[in-house]
């Protein structure tokens, strides 16, 4: 298969990229490599990605030729957007709309007349089930974000289910519950966790700590993403929760790192931040009964592995 990875040079997009190309497939990346995070972070995400069968191209999803683009692709990955609860209040909040819902939106006109198209992922969030009314959270309870990212998020998503019922585009939407893994940007809780532990420096805390995330690894993630577009007789429009199991608090998995660096980290807490929801949990029976999936790597074992990661990439041999 040919498949178009938009955000190509971020965590998720370039995991999957390398992921795609291990199988045999042809990758068509694009990013405009924005820099709310270090652009040289992305220059290396994009360097990790074997050239063969690799083609990267840096543009806009907003003014690129979508259509001369997706002619000869099959499916299409749309993990591009503007990240972060924290800076999508104010003015920077047209910023999320245009890359977002705009850019989105878009790349669904360009899909609906694009000839060879089998499947369409788009990266969608748990942001958008805000303080939800259960846990775990199915598909089909309210979506209620709390933030103006959550916001952008859903619209997106929203556009994706329009376009599959009006149009028959071949859409999937999944529902990450909090992504980590050794190449996480820099900004999340968990890099800046074992980058801390790794280099003995002082960790900001939000809040507490003892609000709940169902973390997921970045290899279950991409997983999800494969299998959302090769599996057969998948309901355009389908939406789909992605989901580690993990359900633990910030602290604990502070004291997760603690226990595998062999020594206590420094920790002082500050004000929480508005939008920031208390708990997550995704319930996965859904994605388990349509796509076969579910999580195989553990909070404690990603973990690990994302704190040796960190010692090549921070700690003095670095």
């Amino acid at each position: 298969m040919r498949a178009l990875v938009t955000g190509v040079a971020g965590f998720v997009g370039s995991t999957l990229a390398k992921q795609l190309l291990s199988e045999g497939h042809e990758v068509v990346g694009i990013d405009v490599l924005t820099d709310y995070y270090e652009v040289s972070i992305k220059r290396g995400n994009l360097a990790s990605i074997p050239e063969t069968g690799f083609t990267f191209v840096q543009a806009d999803l907003n003014t690129v030729d979508l259509g001369a683009l997706l002619v000869d692709v099959d499916w299409i990955f749309h993990q591009a957007g503007q990240p972060g609860v924290r800076m999508s209040w104010g003015k920077d909040f047209a910023i999320y709309v245009r890359q977002n819902i705009e850019a989105t939106q878009r790349l669904l006109e360009a899909a609906k007349d694009a000839p060879r198209l089998k499947r369409m992922v788009y990266a969608s969030s748990s942001s958008i089930y805000g303080n939800a009314e259960r846990y775990p959270t199915s598909e089909d309870d309210r979506p209620q974000p709390v933030s103006p990212y959550g916001v952008t998020k859903l619209a997106a998503e929203h556009l994706c289910s329009l376009y599959a019922s009006n149009f028959g585009v071949p859409t999937v939407s999944l529902r990450y519950f909090t992504v980590y893994g050794p190449g996480q940007r820099t900004d999340m809780a968990f890099t800046r966790f074992v980058r801390a532990a790794v280099l003995d420096e002082l960790i900001s805390i939000y809040g507490t700590g003892e609000q709940i995330r169902d973390f997921t690894y970045v290899e279950d993630v991409v997983a999800a993403n494969i299998a959302a577009a090769s599996t057969d007789g998948v309901t355009p429009g389908t939406v789909l929760n992605v989901a580690g199991g993990s359900n633990v608090s910030v602290l604990d998995t502070l004291r997760i790192i603690s226990d595998l660096n062999g020594k206590p980290l420094r920790v002082e807490h500050t004000e929480s931040v508005k939008g920031d929801v208390f708990r997550t949990g995704g319930d996965t029976a859904k994605i388990a009964r349509v796509l076969g999936w579910q999580p195989t790597v553990t909070i404690e074992e990603g973990l690990a592995r994302h704190l040796d990661w960190a010692k090549k990439t921070f700690g003095p041999q670095a």
